[in-house]
């Protein structure tokens, strides 16, 4: 019989720990943002008086507003602890997402959808973070892809959920996100601050010394975003998202329109992208301890996803497409734990948070505007090119951007002085 350790490595027992079980439960949410409404947004378009032109907007109002909130988060969580910023993410992110059931306009769930986007700042990267604050080396690698993992697989299910759902009235899949208030209960009774430095002496000074020893933490963030090898990092962690959300806006248009399958069979495509980076983020900690310097599976990672994408792009059959999922799924799961493992090593402890949530930021920042490019670039390409060679170059040209950005940020980081904050 296979064991668990057998397949995610030495460091497997970690999912044992209370702590990192409660994080992994609070993980449950954040994927939903997107993937929950991945399968129900054509059956929005009536009800809220929406059209097909614009329903789209119902995912960039989610991304959007984390690319300010999500660095704010960091740089608070780093002052006044993991706790108390994880708990306000939960309740936040489950009030806004079911009270869109209870709405009949498209502008009051856009509305709600942004607000929405405030708790989901709150979630991933606070969860990031205090990974980073209870693991370190290969151990903490391992709890970075099993958290990944985690995130696939609630990808996976959830969806298959809100399809069902959506069929019986399309308010039912925003209840699902309810079940952020059970979580939030169960973290409120046993989560217990992983930083009890950062969180013990955030209340202990005046207003007016809390002040100034938060514009100091400002200043020492921005001092350490400064050093290239900060800054590569938090530019490669958002050019990840270039090639995956590229991927899941165009996976049904390339399907339907240019491969002549169904909605279906996007869906099924959809699948497997998911449970192909659930799996190979299993396998982050046994990469992070075989190799010593992390920069060369990394840049196979990045060229495995990046060259899945093109080949997705290319396939002149549903088949094919599927083996370029593989590969780029495969190099998403990876690329994404190994470098969130990465960059918790890069910050002193204090401004750990900050510089993750920076990354995170990154990547909300290419999840919000990759559609938007994408779909310019198709606009301009069509008249000269034609409307299904327009897609598949402009879906090659995202896959060569997403892996090669990341190539390049990793060489210029690998080429960069360690970080040395002054005193």
């Amino acid at each position: 019989m296979v064991s668990f350790s057998s397949v995610a490595g030495a460091d497997s027992g970690i999912v044992r720990e209370r702590p990192f079980q409660l994080l992994l439960l609070i993980n449950v949410l954040p994927p939903l943002g997107t993937a929950l409404l991945s399968p129900v947004l054509g059956s929005l378009v009536e009800p809220l008086g929406a059209s097909t032109a614009n329903i789209g907007l119902m995912m960039s109002a989610f991304t959007a507003p984390s690319i300010v909130v999500i660095p704010i988060a960091g740089v608070i969580s780093d002052r006044y602890g993991r706790r108390p910023v994880l708990l306000f993410g939960l309740v936040w992110f489950g009030i806004t997402g079911t009270a869109i059931a209870f709405v009949s306009t498209f502008a009051a769930a856009l509305a709600l959808r942004a607000l929405q986007g405030i708790g989901f700042a709150a979630l991933t990267p606070i969860i990031i973070t205090s990974l980073g604050d209870l693991y370190a080396g290969t151990k903490e690698a391992t709890a970075q892809g099993l958290r990944f993992t985690g995130s696939g697989l609630s990808q996976t299910a959830f969806p298959l959920a809100a399809g069902v759902l959506v069929g019986m009235a399309w308010q039912y899949p925003f209840l699902l996100y309810a079940v952020a208030f059970p979580i939030a209960a169960v973290v409120y009774r046993y989560f217990e601050e992983p930083l009890d430095e950062a969180g013990g002496e955030a209340g202990d000074g005046t207003g007016g010394e809390e002040s100034a020893g938060l514009r100091a933490q400002l200043g020492e963030m921005r001092a350490l975003v400064a050093h290239r090898r900060a800054w590569t990092m938090v530019v490669a962690r958002g050019s990840a998202n270039v090639a995956w959300f590229g991927f899941l806006t165009y996976n049904s248009i390339l399907v339907v329109d240019v491969l002549g399958g169904t909605p279906a069979a996007a869906g099924a495509l959809a699948a497997v992208a998911s449970l192909t980076y659930a799996l190979a983020a299993t396998q982050a900690g046994r990469i992070a301890d075989v190799f010593d310097d992390r920069l060369y599976p990394l840049i196979a990672t990045n060229l495995s996803m990046g060259a899945g994408l093109a080949l997705t792009f290319l396939a002149p059959s549903l088949g094919v497409a599927a083996v370029g999922v593989v590969f780029m799924g495969a190099g998403f799961g990876l690329v994404l734990s190994i470098y969130r493992s990465v960059i918790t090593t890069l910050p002193p402890p204090d401004l750990r948070g900050g510089l993750v949530s920076l990354g995170e930021g990154s990547g909300r920042a290419a999840a919000t505007a990759t559609p938007v490019v994408m779909g310019v670039a198709v606009a301009l390409a069509t008249r000269p090119l034609g409307f299904e060679a327009a897609v598949r170059a402009v879906g090659v040209g995202t896959g060569l951007l997403g892996g090669g950005v990341g190539v390049a940020c990793l060489l210029l980081m690998s080429a960069s002085p360690p970080i040395r904050m002054e005193e």
